[in-house]
């Protein structure tokens, strides 16, 4: 082997082997050489036996987004609703049925009998205005947060992002704790996929996510805090901007906002009083 080639990853499910012809300096090189691409695939998932939604997402971690995605979405209350999660390989994507509680089986089906026969808004194709722009309930979380902390989290989550490193095509989502190192990362093609993976390792591991900091390479949409305040995390750490709807939820929500986090510079949004040098 050319001792200046260097070895391929290791097969993984999340990315996949293909040729490529470059281009550099307006160049198209005589040869095509190998890369990787990030997998999407269909993902459906299921609560007892009802289809709920499909999104387009990595998989992997699927037990962790099926988890992330009830408690974010308000399916279930906390991971002890769920009672099993199997995750099928389809000739055309990947069915993830979770058996969730009685309790919050009935609450789904009230739910659903509510959404029916509005007019959908087009997010995923499955909720209603209301549903998308459901309340939350305010952090109650008030520890006091170094701003170093949160300017160090996302510097070392960006050296941990191994997905993207060989695909440069997903986004992350980490949790730190008060120190600013990253002790969980989940990666997807998707933003919202990430943070949900992100919020199901936080619960299936029975890390007390609360008094940490939860960070995205992305822009901070609206649902990105819906989702961080749904895990009762108060600190949600972007790379890129808020939208306006985002500032309010989060200043409703009692999430300090922080966006434009790169290198030493970041933008406080909301709650900048949970800050400290």
């Amino acid at each position: 082997m050319n001792s200046q080639t260097p070895p391929p990853p290791p097969p993984r499910p999340d990315c996949t082997p293909t040729q490529v012809t470059r281009v550099r300096g307006g160049a198209i090189a005589p040869a095509a050489e190998s890369d990787f691409v990030a997998e999407e695939t269909p993902v459906a998932l299921e609560f007892n036996g009802i289809s709920h939604a499909t999104m387009l997402a990595t998989p992997a971690d699927l037990e962790d987004f099926a988890v992330g995605f009830s408690l974010s979405e308000g399916i279930i209350d906390s991971v002890s609703d769920v009672r099993g999660i199997d995750v099928l390989p389809q000739c055309d994507g990947i069915v993830v049925q979770v058996e969730i509680s009685s309790a919050c089986e009935v609450r789904l089906k009230t739910r659903r009998r509510a959404m029916a026969g509005r007019t959908g808004c087009g997010l995923c194709g499955v909720e209603t205005l209301p549903e998308v722009l459901r309340p939350v309930a305010p952090v109650t979380n008030g520890s006091a947060v170094r701003i170093r902390a949160v300017l160090a989290a996302m510097q070392d989550m960006r050296t941990r992002q191994a997905l993207h490193d060989i695909t440069g095509a997903t986004h992350a989502a980490g949790w730190a704790g008060g120190d600013g190192a990253v002790a969980l990362l989940r990666e997807d093609v998707g933003r919202h996929n990430a943070l949900d993976k992100l919020i199901g390792a936080l619960a299936r591991q029975a890390m007390h996510g609360g008094n940490g900091i939860v960070l995205v390479s992305s822009r901070a949409s609206f649902e990105m805090v819906q989702k961080t305040a749904a895990a009762g995390v108060a600190v949600l750490a972007a790379v890129s901007a808020p939208t306006a709807l985002a500032i309010r939820l989060a200043q409703d929500a009692n999430v300090s906002l922080v966006g434009f986090l790169r290198g030493d510079d970041a933008t406080l949004y909301t709650h900048p009083e949970r800050f400290i040098a």
